[in-house]
């Protein structure tokens, strides 16, 4: 019974966290004037990405205005152009 509801409870998280990073990515794409893709290759380029996906839980607790500057921030040292 309670691997049931562990896996639940990862289910729940991984989904959560999935629609976390398609909303950021949207959010990036539009402050950059990117359509979603190219802001995904991006973002997958330069590092965004995965700063995205290991920090997912703290960004999304913050206003999405600044975890789009803080992924821009990652990206720029990484090399990124915009």
């Amino acid at each position: 019974m309670a691997a049931t509801e562990n896996k639940r409870e990862l289910d729940r998280e991984m989904q959560n966290k999935l629609l976390f990073m398609a909303f950021i990515i949207s959010k990036f794409a539009r402050a950059y004037k990117m359509n979603n893709p190219k802001a995904y290759q991006y973002l997958k380029k330069y590092g965004g990405l995965d700063y995205l996906n290991e920090c997912w839980w703290a960004l999304h607790t913050d206003n999405p205005y600044w975890a789009v500057r803080d992924i821009y921030k990652v990206c720029r040292s990484n090399g990124g152009l915009r």
